[in-house]
């Protein structure tokens, strides 16, 4: 059977290779080829490029390893002063908010762009939205409209590479007006995509019943021998009642009046260092290596759902100006980074983002500045970023102290709009590794910025240094900026039902 299937689908395909295989020869002749590093290699080319001779190795999670990571909270502060979040270069302090919006802050962005997360190229192609289906279906009980949609980037400067955006948006079907939408990270599919009905599927099946039979003639026996059997079989929608505990989060949002959208960040950008001469770094780089101030993957994933906001700013069943943006852990990262960089995101839900996200690169608990520079997620970043893990190059050496700018001002880069730092309990899988209370502490240095452009911070003051996480499933949700630790895993479903009431105060507001 398994053959029979696999005949028919390389039949199908037949044609598709080599007419792709035509366009990359025809276009070979005119375009730089594609360079083809390993991460290793592409390590390598960027270590070569900074000057830097040798890295400092990356902490072990292993706790029994020699080299592992700190859990001791005496030895956790090394670097205790943080970088200025209210005072200018020049010395003078920030005391307006029309300082805020006009100095201080592009400061910062300019700093997080050069050294931490990379530029977004000033030539980066336009994307043109598709639908490629539309269709009503449920969700639990909830009748929903469900459209399955690509974001073509244009290739024409380079047509060795082609980069397509996978989105899907989910709006409640019954919604009176439009309504807002949470835009989370993750693999791009339809809820429950709807079916031919029954009459419709039997000639699919007999269809497909004879194709097989022709391309295996063997198969005329099983099927006789199983006449009832049919190669597609007819699934009812399930209507059960809920599973133990709190609803999926796509249900808890459209219960609450909430839409959803689902982007795709691997349809951006592959999550390794060998492909960043492909996705939409490579496409801009016309398949060539980045230079160290070029954007890494959380830059990129970031642009991916601004994109997708693009598209979501032109669809009629969504409020545009309540467009919330979620991801958990690698994904909380780019969530907060999406946040910070693109002030059309109302809201924001990050998730265990540990290093590179919440947490202070200054802290040394868990995982640590050299585990991004020394380690296979050196892509997430601007390759600027190697300099401080290295402990042998042509400036001497640098460490997470020498980093200009630090968690706190990247949570700051999202005010005065709802930011919620969410995280869960070792206990459940949420590892010690993330530094709960090192992200902790930068929410509560964070506060400044808010207060000063009239939102509400944690209410706990701004003593970072002193400052301890309150217990587990302790809400401060009463201001814009908002934390939670829940008690479960690595994920941040714990807190939907806190995080949709609490966002939708602000939207009332």
């Amino acid at each position: 059977m398994k053959k029979a299937i696999y005949v028919l689908f390389a039949l199908a395909m037949a044609s598709a290779p080599a007419s792709a295989q035509q366009a990359t020869a025809s276009a070979g002749t005119t375009y730089p080829a594609v360079v083809d590093f390993t991460a290793q290699q592409d390590h390598q080319h960027m270590m070569q490029q900074l000057g830097i001779k040798a890295l400092r190795p990356g902490p072990s999670g292993d706790e029994s390893a020699p080299n592992h990571a700190n859990y001791d909270e005496a030895l956790a502060n090394p670097y205790p002063n943080l970088p200025e979040l209210l005072t200018l270069k020049n010395g003078k302090k920030v005391t307006t908010p029309e300082m805020w919006w006009k100095k201080r802050r592009p400061e910062i962005v300019e700093e997080f762009e050069r050294e931490v997360f990379g530029r977004v190229p000033e030539n980066v192609p336009q994307v043109t939205w598709k639908t490629l289906i539309s269709e009503r279906e449920y969700v639990g009980w909830i009748l929903v409209n469900a459209k399955q949609l690509v974001g073509q980037v244009d290739n024409s400067a380079y047509p060795l590479l082609d980069v397509k955006i996978n989105m899907t948006v989910v709006t409640p079907a019954n919604a009176k007006g439009p309504v807002p939408v949470l835009m989370m990270f993750g693999r791009s599919a339809l809820p429950a995509p709807a079916q031919p009905p029954k009459e419709s599927l039997e000639k699919v099946n007999a269809a497909l019943k004879e194709l097989l039979v022709k391309a295996d003639p063997s198969l005329r026996e099983v099927f006789e021998q199983y006449p009832a059997y049919n190669p597609i079989a007819s699934q009812a929608p399930t209507f059960g009642p809920p599973p133990a505990g709190d609803p999926p989060t796509p249900q808890q949002l459209l219960a609450a009046g909430w839409g959803y959208a689902l982007i795709e960040p691997g349809s951006i950008q592959a999550d390794n260092g060998a492909d960043l001469t492909k996705g939409i770094i490579g496409l801009v780089n016309k398949g060539q290596p980045r230079k160290p101030d070029d954007w890494g993957a959380l830059r990129a994933w970031a642009w991916g759902a601004s994109r997708g906001l693009d598209y979501l700013e032109t669809d009629p069943a969504v409020d545009a100006k309540h467009v919330g943006i979620e991801g958990v852990s690698r994904f909380g990262k780019a969530a907060l980074v999406a946040m910070a960089f693109d002030q059309r995101f109302f809201t924001a839900l990050v998730g265990s983002s540990g290093e590179g996200g919440a947490k202070l690169h200054r802290r040394n608990f868990g995982e640590a500045v050299e585990s991004l520079t020394s380690s296979g997620e050196y892509h997430w970043m601007a390759g600027n970023f190697l300099k401080y893990g290295a402990s042998e190059a042509t400036f001497g050496n640098k460490n997470a102290n020498d980093i200009p700018v630090d968690a706190h001002q990247l949570i700051a880069l999202c005010a005065p709009r709802p930011t919620f730092i969410s995280y869960g309990i070792p206990e459940k899988g949420d590892a010690k590794w993330l530094d709960q209370q090192g992200s902790y502490m930068a929410t509560v240095a964070a506060g400044p910025v808010f207060q000063l452009l009239g939102a509400r911070d944690l209410g706990v003051g701004h003593d970072y240094k002193t400052a301890k996480m309150p217990g587990v499933n302790v809400s401060l949700l009463d201001g814009e900026l908002a934390w939670r630790q829940h008690d479960g895993g690595h994920t941040d479903a714990p807190n939907i039902k806190y995080f949709i009431p609490w966002a939708d105060r602000f939207i009332k507001k």
